[in-house]
């Protein structure tokens, strides 16, 4: 989309039997949203009707949980993901099962909501209610990938994990985090964010604390950004010198890995330092090309947007927007717009993010200024975020899923700070648009008019010459 027309809604579904923490997704016209309830919806995209609703189990009532957030039940939390060529929906659902909490692997037929597999996802030996499957899903050849964490408060005992289920179901790939007989936590939560899959299909995490507070202690994995092979084992890591202590004050690695066009690494959390590393190397503990303090006054937690060398990251208390050089390897913060917080995306030429005043937001990507706003209604929690497709930009309100349209005249918008992602990069950064062209309308209007004159000239040298022969 060249400009989206947030002046008057498209439409707006109905009141759905759940809050939505995740995005809204698009698949060959057809948008589709999962609730805390359990329950899967395909809406129509002209007019946001439900066109069928599947539940695929019963959810867990927030009191059989240890702790947590959220309420009143926990169902589907993470963002669906759709594999188009099976035209299938797959979610992973916290469902009462003969009355005890379990985790439950589900996909769907696109079409009919008919649900085609189920699968159990609790690792061995795990207790289910103290683990919460947080992340969004992601796809990586013929798997299904997501992490695992715990209930808000980090209760009882629990272990972090990614998990690579097949698509058809049967026995998952685990690697765990904190995975000694003394460690506990180090959850993949990632604020939401789904797992980054490179095009060499490694998988890219972030984990939080771990129970270790003292370097006596070997690494833990906890507190880093973990590269991990296509069959889940440990490639490379870097965690903060300060790792330990992170870990005793709950200073969770709680974004996606921005992977950048040239190479290089972003990653960030609750400390509010910003990182730089080499995607080759990522230099193990403390082994960071550049760091950026305190870039904002709040956590940083959720999804990422890139474009090529910028990345537009997620504080809660407004979006901050951040460039790395590469030669001499250094952070330079661009702007901090006190505006919105929710995980931001790139579309029309904009970066939109969700307040928590109910407010859809679209910054300018130069200078994070409001350029576009427009009312959807108060969202379930700080980390759900809009989604842009087929002429379409979704944002999802506590219940409802509002849609506005693409613009029919498409306004002046500032060109963005960076070329276009690549690799897995693109994939974070969602449609993202450059503006181009550096030539004057008058110019340009000149040069239409003498190639028309040209056209007309040509076009009746030739009709006369073809008369003639």
């Amino acid at each position: 989309m060249a400009a989206v027309n947030t002046s008057a809604r498209a439409w707006t579904s109905p009141a759905l039997d759940g809050e939505i923490y995740g995005q809204p997704l698009v698949s060959s016209g057809h948008v589709y949203v999962a609730t805390e309830n359990d329950t899967v919806y395909e809406l129509s995209a002209a007019t946001g009707a439900v066109v069928w609703s599947t539940r695929v189990g019963s959810p867990v009532p927030s009191a059989d949980l240890p702790c947590g957030d959220i309420t009143p039940t926990a169902g589907i939390t993470g963002t669906p993901v759709i594999d188009q060529s099976r035209a299938e929906i797959f979610v992973v659902a916290d469902e009462l099962v003969n009355g005890r909490p379990a985790h439950m692997f589900a996909g769907l037929s696109t079409a009919s909501g008919k649900i085609e597999v189920t699968e159990d996802v609790d690792p061995a030996g795990a207790d289910p209610a103290a683990l919460l499957q947080r992340t969004g899903l992601a796809l990586d050849d013929g798997r299904v990938v997501f992490g695992m964490g715990g209930n808000d408060g980090d209760c009882a005992s629990y272990r972090g994990r990614v998990i690579a289920e097949p698509e058809q179901g049967g026995t998952p790939e685990m690697f765990t985090v904190d995975s000694g007989s003394d460690e506990s936590q180090g959850a993949i939560w990632m604020g939401g964010a789904a797992p980054v899959v490179d095009s060499s299909g490694d998988i890219w995490v972030s984990a939080g604390n771990g129970s270790v507070y003292s370097y006596s202690h070997a690494y833990d994995n906890s507190d880093s950004i973990l590269q991990l092979s296509p069959s889940l084992k440990l490639v490379q890591f870097f965690a903060p010198a300060t790792w330990a202590a992170n870990n005793s004050s709950d200073l969770d690695m709680s974004v996606a890995p921005a992977l950048l066009s040239d190479g290089q690494v972003i990653l960030t959390g609750k400390s509010r330092i910003v990182y730089l590393l080499n995607r080759a190397d990522l230099g193990g503990i403390g082994g960071q090309q550049a760091a950026l303090g305190s870039v904002c006054s709040q956590d940083i937690d959720g999804g990422v947007a890139v474009q090529g060398t910028t990345v537009y990251l997620p504080c809660t208390s407004g979006i901050v927007a951040v460039r790395a050089v590469k030669f001499p390897a250094a952070l330079h913060l661009l702007w901090s717009s006190g505006t919105g917080g929710g995980p931001p995306i790139v579309a029309a030429g904009l970066v939109w993010t969700i307040g928590q005043n109910g407010m859809l937001y679209g910054l300018d990507p130069a200078t994070g200024s409001v350029r576009q706003q427009a009312s959807i209604g108060t969202p379930a929690n700080h980390f759900p975020s809009p989604s842009a497709a087929d002429g379409l930009l979704l944002a999802p309100s506590a219940d409802q899923v509002v849609a506005f349209a693409a613009a029919a005249h498409a306004p002046a918008t500032s060109p963005t700070p960076a070329p276009a992602p690549s690799d897995a990069a693109a994939s974070q950064a969602g449609s993202g648009s450059s503006a181009g062209g550096v030539f004057p309308a008058a110019a340009i209007a000149i040069a239409v008019g003498v190639v028309g004159v040209l056209v007309v000239i040509g076009g009746a040298f030739w009709l006369g010459r073809r008369r003639r022969t």
